[in-house]
């Protein structure tokens, strides 16, 4: 079983989330080059929902990809910043030697500036030879020293700008390709609300009802959970029942997929990754017969959808914008993969 931090203060939002971008690339994302939005004539209401709940797949695999971007930005900007403040006291250090070496060059010139042997014979006290003389090698041999550290300090120093560089590029890259996840998930969800437009109000209620069967609101559970905290999981997202599914929120008023396991987790004490794909990984896989309430369930060969189990084989889950946390059959999407956390 994988090990898991304590949840802290962390985490997305619908309030806080990945808000890096300058006004000019959200005004990007009018340019971006998709298909025509509107339904053709010829569009049966049939075709219509094919097609919305297509749009909404392709929505959310770009939704876990921006969170799994936005992960890793918020890690490379973090090692970014550990690395400038290691460079800075790198930076210090090498300041600091070289102010050693200045002060010992300085006295080691006043203390040679005349020869030991004629020093004797000028001094009122000649028994102090010895120590003067082993005095002026003790000041040559920390000033080798001293040379050394500080040679050692500089290539340190260089070694860590170099790294934190490569860290800041790599998190401008991350925090370009959140950017990119983001308008590609606000393109594929205008085009569908557009398509759902194009159909007039009886064929939408049609939709809605199409989009809701099997879904349901009461709780169908049973079982025992396999945990303390998976137990409290499960608690969690059945609070959650009814509340909208927002692409990137973590709650606590509404949720997309990852969102809800993620936040209902967080308030059993355990953080989990924020991405679907990654909470697959979570913990041990187990049969989907085996599986447990508490138990996360990822769909799609991709993972890019999670729900909860919750026994009698049901999931708690956020299933798609336009519609509420719910309770549906386990087996609603292919390619189930059972992790307990």
């Amino acid at each position: 079983m994988a090990s898991h931090r304590r949840a802290g203060k962390t985490g997305l939002t619908q309030s806080n989330r990945i808000t890096m971008l300058p006004a000019a690339a959200a005004t990007a994302a009018v340019a971006l080059s998709i298909a025509p939005a509107a339904a053709e004539p010829q569009d049966t209401p049939a075709e219509v929902r094919s097609a919305v709940g297509r749009l909404h797949v392709e929505a959310e695999r770009a939704t876990e990809r921006y969170h799994a971007a936005g992960e890793r930005y918020r890690r490379l900007s973090a090692e970014a910043g550990r690395l400038s403040d290691r460079v800075a006291r790198g930076q210090e250090r090498v300041n600091r030697l070289r102010g050693v070496l200045g002060s010992l060059a300085g006295a080691q010139y006043r203390a040679g500036g005349v020869d030991p042997a004629v020093r004797l014979l000028l001094s009122s006290d000649p028994d102090t030879y010895l120590d003067r003389a082993v005095t002026l090698n003790r000041i040559s041999e920390r000033q080798a020293g001293e040379l050394r550290s500080l040679r050692r300090a500089q290539t340190e120093l260089r070694e860590e700008r170099a790294r934190a560089a490569r860290r800041i590029a790599a998190a401008e890259r991350s925090r370009k390709a959140v950017s990119r996840h983001k308008r590609t998930v606000e393109a594929r969800l205008a085009r569908a609300q557009r398509l759902l437009d194009s159909l007039g109000p009886e064929q939408r209620a049609d939709h809605r009802r199409a989009a809701r069967d099997g879904g349901r609101t009461e709780f169908p559970g049973g079982g025992t959970a396999a945990s303390g905290r998976a137990a409290a999981a499960v608690a969690a997202a059945r609070a959650a029942v009814g509340r909208p599914y927002v692409w990137g929120a973590t709650g606590p008023g509404s949720f997309d997929c990852s969102g809800l396991t993620y936040w209902s987790y967080q308030q059993a004490g355990v953080t989990l990754p924020r991405t679907s794909q990654a909470q697959r990984s979570a913990g041990r896989r187990v049969p989907l017969s085996e599986a447990r309430p508490g138990d996360l369930v990822t769909y799609r060969t991709d993972a890019s959808h999670v729900g909860m189990y919750v026994g009698n084989g049901q999931i708690v889950h956020a299933p798609h914008p336009g519609a509420a946390v719910r309770y549906d059959p386990v087996g609603l999407m292919p390619n189930a993969t059972v992790t307990r956390v």
